[in-house]
């Protein structure tokens, strides 16, 4: 099912996959990626072990509200510690539960990566009594926690580029030095979503107004500190964005998390390690269920 909500004062696109009576588990994309970039092979293994997905644009990308008045940021600047943000991570956690609202669901297992761990977790914090299972995948509490090397930095903030083929080839490159490089590149998936994302939205812009979100949103690590859900972490060793150190800090937050590892894993989820991560996440979303029923 494709549709669209109007919430928190924008519109945010989504698309459902299976049964509403399987448990519910909503799926929250990172920095700058739509809602294509979960897989729906990923979405319908998910499906396949008992759920009903959601996965939707957060506002600033796809084919949700744009924040075009609010300009680009000046990135120079908040890396030297002056943000202006237009928006913050608790706005994005607010669009995520109007979404629930519209959809008629009380609670959801939240499911993020990267910015949307961050999104996960806010709501988790603030809206406890919508969550019944949490996991962050690749993820941190706070930005300085397993902050980006250099490298990865430079890959982040370079330049927009000015039509489809030059996105595909940035995508490319950006991939080849943050991914996973313990299992091989996935060339065509990535030329193909990063074409069909060129196309639904391209907004650099935007991407930047979530970074600054993220940067002017703080530590939620004292507030992870007093969750009581259950939880998983997930994250690469080889992460080159955020940094192990920052799904650790994650896990050691949140009281009871399990922590999950893979080395050769980095900024992405590998198409080898899904049958892995799928399986946890159904396992900790059944777990949560059967704790609920006691």
């Amino acid at each position: 099912m494709i549709g669209r909500v109007r919430t928190n004062g924008v519109e945010i696109a989504y698309e459902s996959f299976g049964s509403q009576e399987g448990r519910p588990l909503l799926l929250i994309m990172g920095l700058g990626s739509q809602l294509i970039h979960w897989d729906e092979d990923f979405c319908g293994s998910l499906v396949d072990l008992g759920h009903y997905v959601v996965r939707f644009d957060n506002r600033d990308a796809g084919e949700s509200t744009h924040f075009h008045e609010a300009g680009m940021p000046d990135l120079a600047a908040a890396l030297g510690g002056q943000v202006d943000a237009a928006y913050l991570l608790t706005d994005m956690a607010a669009d995520v539960i109007g979404l629930l609202d519209a959809l008629d669901l009380a609670n959801v297992h939240l499911v993020g990566v990267s910015m949307g761990g961050m999104i996960a977790q806010t709501i988790a914090v603030a809206a406890p009594e919508r969550v019944r299972s949490l996991t962050s995948i690749m993820s941190t509490p706070a930005p300085h926690i397993g902050a980006p090397t250099p490298e990865a930095l430079g890959a982040l903030l370079s330049p927009p580029v000015g039509n489809r083929e030059a996105a595909i080839e940035r995508a490319l490159q950006a991939w080849s030095l943050m991914g996973s490089k313990g299992y091989p590149m996935d060339v065509e998936r990535i030329a193909r979503v990063t074409g069909l994302a060129y196309d639904r939205a391209y907004d650099p812009a935007g991407t930047a107004r979530q970074l600054m979100a993220v940067l002017a949103s703080g530590d939620r690590s004292e507030g992870l500190r007093g969750l009581d859900v259950p939880a998983l972490v997930i994250h690469g060793e080889d992460d080159l964005l955020i940094q192990l150190p920052g799904g650790v800090a994650t896990a050691e937050a949140i009281p009871g998390a399990k922590l999950l590892t893979f080395p050769g894993m980095g900024h992405d989820l590998p198409r080898d390690l899904w049958p892995v991560i799928t399986d946890a996440i159904a396992g900790l979303t059944a777990l949560a269920e059967r704790e609920a029923a006691v």
